[in-house]
């Protein structure tokens, strides 16, 4: 049976009219057309569907959207502002950490809830903080390196 759910999407208020165990994902993709969200392994495996809700990261490919009521959720889409990307994002771009992309909204979003957390995170925290996202193209390297100079930026800019 289809329930209305309301959230705040990306700052902004939506209702949706669908049955409340349909994915986070299919949702924010076929109803209300946000396709930044990527849907890979569709298993909560690869992360590549990794949403904020509530400032927590969550892969939306498992997350039933009846459990988003109420929430405040983030997509990559969101932390433009003004059409201005985050810093996050620019140094993503700078360091070469964006290979072919499809990994990339999510692992900036698991890096965006981590320097929320700390503007100091050690290599383990790091490593921990997108051991839930799989990119096939760059090896982490760049990655790690973009994650560090963000810190840096953000520390700097408090």
């Amino acid at each position: 049976m289809e329930k209305n759910i309301k959230f705040i999407l990306n700052g902004k208020e939506v209702e949706v009219t669908v049955h409340p165990v349909k994915t986070l994902l299919k949702v924010l993709r076929e109803d209300l057309g946000h396709t930044e969200v990527k849907a890979g392994c569709e298993q909560g495996e690869c992360g590549s569907c990794t949403v904020i809700i509530d400032g927590k990261i969550v892969n939306s490919c498992i997350f039933p959207v009846g459990q988003a009521e109420g929430s405040s959720i983030i997509t990559i889409a969101g932390l433009c502002k003004e059409g201005e990307l985050h810093p996050i994002q620019k140094i993503f771009i700078e360091e070469g950490a964006v290979q072919c992309g499809f990994c990339t909204p999510g692992i900036i979003l698991a890096v965006k809830v981590l320097l929320d957390r700390t503007l100091s995170p050690g290599d383990e925290e790091i490593r921990e903080a997108v051991s839930g996202n799989l990119c096939r193209c760059t090896g982490y390297s760049k990655i790690f390196s973009a994650i560090k100079k963000a810190a840096v930026y953000m520390r700097t800019k408090k």
